[in-house]
């Protein structure tokens, strides 16, 4: 298996009715599905599987759907976010002299991968300064409030 896209995340605009939201990744387990319900004042809910949503497409190189159970549909005014959220753990163990499949391999760079685009959609959403900046330091000094 290949990936074939960086898209990690898929947003949809809530109306009330609709309660499936198909996503355009591929997920490995069901815990690598983020839900968060995004209000119209900008307040984030981060759901939960099970009690407020199921999943389909696990494994699915293409993705699947969220289904929202009733009850718990998102509203018009309110926004769904989807995005792929990898364990950063590493579960491929090599043991000497053993045979090793491509697979075993494969998954484990395709893991890798799966991260990476991760930890870059967060940088693509920081702030960041001008390559050619000189600031020697970026050290907030005013108090938040």
């Amino acid at each position: 298996m290949t990936i074939s896209t960086t898209i990690i995340k898929n947003s949809f605009s809530g109306n009330g009715s609709t309660t499936a939201f198909n996503y355009g990744f591929k997920i490995t387990a069901e815990s690598e599905m983020q839900v968060i319900i995004r209000s119209s004042t900008g307040t984030e809910t981060v759901k939960t599987l099970s009690s407020h949503y199921t999943i389909s497409g696990v494994g699915a190189a293409n993705g699947g759907a969220v289904t929202f159970q009733s009850g718990h549909v998102p509203a018009s005014g309110e926004t769904v976010i989807l995005r792929r959220v990898t364990a950063q753990t590493q579960a491929m163990d090599l043991i000497d002299n053993d045979p090793m499949s491509a697979e075993t391999i494969e998954t484990a760079h395709d893991k890798a991968i799966a991260i990476n685009q991760e930890l870059q959609e967060q940088i693509d959403r920081s702030l960041k300064l001008s390559r050619t900046n000189t600031m020697t330091s970026t050290e907030f000094t005013i108090d938040a409030t």
